[in-house]
């Protein structure tokens, strides 16, 4: 049987309903910019009915309705979407990383240029074949030992900035270890916090809006898997490898190691390598891009001096001219035999160990231009200086050793070889970087017309609910209006 107030509970019951669907568009609205914030909805429905009474032998006419509730209030996000956005961030930070360091090598490298390594070799090669047009020529012989300087420099600099971009990627990695540990140990609090306030039948929306944005950013640096268990928590797994399990999160750290100086990582106490995502782009770039790189320039460095140490030292100078001699004298010596003041006839072990022979700085005669000659034949020719010019056309032998050539090649192919080697690279990382952005792109349009706010549609959600609202405060004043004349006008007759 319903009340003589039914009217005013039903206009009550509306007023709240629309009030709640109004506030939740006003937090939308307000959130429009908010990052991985998700629109909300309310959700309503009927309340119960009433059995409302036939006149006619007690026969009930039906229901009578009650109004209506706000049931829930609804975050609009698709998980499905999720998974693949999360899927295919982790290819774009890989790519990312990749296509970083690329960029980073290409630049110290600095070739096609005037300045480059193959540029300052081109012009050596030409120092020493004007040399050996009048070898006994002071300004020719100064010409050789600057450019050859400036070969030995460029190696120098080549290798230490290239060393430097090695230690910036292990201080990438130590960076991004502590990110990824930050970011398990919010989420493991937010599991927590949504785990006190869903058991008593709330749904805390902004709470699951800010621990996706946490997970989202997770995916780009590992792969990771989310797992809905009880209470509203996730579990987060990285690669298989249990992450973050309700309340708490492993640690996941980088530490050094003592043998080779780079930072490793520990996932819970256990060795962990990631084979995807920014951090596993980032590895790879320090163990494997990079010292191939320092790798080739080495060798390249190596057969270099090598080629003209070994005939420089068969060689004659003008002193060994003038003193009836041979001096024995590599050209290139190696810096750190060198501070050592151990034999100066050790030839440099890498790109970072080249410096011109002091004998040769100190003194321009010691540059051996010419080979002995027979018995009775003039003294001086321009042999040796020919021979080390003819150098940069000489095909050197492929080998298996530490510091031979890969495959048969003159130095200058060696070099270009590598230099194309690495535009290829670049290329294939900034090509798939693209493809992972639009697909990552593509990805997150779709979520954003599942769960971005609309300006445009909230208003004319506000609209909507406006007009309801006042409509229930229309329908409750005139129960009012009912009301008071039964109340105030009815038995007067008469008065």
């Amino acid at each position: 049987m319903r009340s003589t107030f039914h009217g005013l509970e039903v206009s009550k019951r509306g007023l709240f309903a629309q009030q709640a669907a109004l506030n939740t568009t006003g937090h939308n609205i307000a959130n429009t910019n908010t990052e991985g914030y998700s629109r909300q909805r309310v959700n309503m429905v009927t309340t119960n009915g009433l059995p409302y009474v036939g006149l006619q032998a007690g026969v009930e006419a039906g229901l009578m309705g009650t109004g209506v509730r706000a049931d829930s209030i609804q975050r609009l996000r698709e998980e499905f979407l999720d998974i693949q956005y999360r899927n295919e961030y982790k290819r774009q930070g890989y790519w990312d990383a990749r296509a970083e360091t690329l960029d980073k090598l290409e630049g110290i490298m600095n070739e096609p240029s005037d300045t480059g390594l193959a540029k300052v070799m081109d012009q050596m090669w030409q120092a020493w074949q004007d040399l050996a047009k009048d070898p006994a020529d002071t300004s020719a012989r100064a010409v050789v030992r600057e450019r050859s300087k400036a070969v030995a420099d460029t190696f120098n600099t080549l290798y230490t900035h290239l060393e430097e971009v090695r230690t910036d990627l292990d201080n990438v990695v130590n960076v991004k270890s502590l990110e990824i540990n930050s970011l398990g140990q919010q989420i493991a609090a937010l599991n927590s916090q949504i785990a006190n306030v869903e058991p008593h039948g709330y749904s805390p929306n902004d709470l699951y809006d800010q621990r996706d944005v946490l997970i989202d950013k997770l995916s780009k640096l590992v792969e990771v898997r989310a797992t809905q268990t009880v209470n509203g928590m996730v579990d987060i797994t990285i690669e298989g490898r249990a992450f973050v399990t309700g309340v708490t999160s492993q640690p996941f750290v980088a530490t050094q190691d003592p043998v080779t100086g780079k930072s490793n990582i520990t996932l819970g106490g256990a060795a962990f390598t990631p084979t995807t995502g920014y951090l596993a782009g980032t590895l790879e770039s320090r163990d494997q891009i990079v010292p191939n790189i320092l790798n080739r320039l080495d060798v390249l460095a190596v057969n270099l001096t090598k080629e003209i140490n070994d005939l420089h030292r068969a060689g004659r100078s003008l002193t060994d001219i003038a003193n009836g001699g041979v001096q024995d004298l590599p050209f290139f010596v190696d810096a750190d035999a060198l501070a050592a003041n151990a034999a100066t006839k050790d030839y440099p072990k890498g790109a970072s160990k080249i410096v011109v022979n002091p004998a040769i700085m100190q003194s321009l005669d010691a540059i051996a231009a010419a080979k002995p000659e027979a018995a009775g034949t003039p003294v001086g020719n321009n042999e040796s200086a020919l021979a080390i010019a003819s150098i940069k056309f000489k095909v050197l032998a492929a080998g298996t050793g530490p510091t031979d050539l890969a495959e048969s090649s003159t130095l200058d192919n060696y070099y270009r070889y590598t230099i194309s080697q690495m535009g290829i690279d670049a290329q294939e990382a900034i090509r798939n970087q693209k493809n992972a952005e639009m697909l990552v792109g593509t990805v997150n349009n779709q979520r954003q017309s599942v769960s971005g706010v609309s300006i445009d549609e909230e208003m004319a959600e506000m609209v909507k609910y406006q007009h309801a609202y006042s409509a229930s405060a229309r329908v409750m004043t005139s129960m009012d209006e009912v009301l008071d004349k039964v109340i105030n006008g009815m038995g007067r007759v008469g008065l």
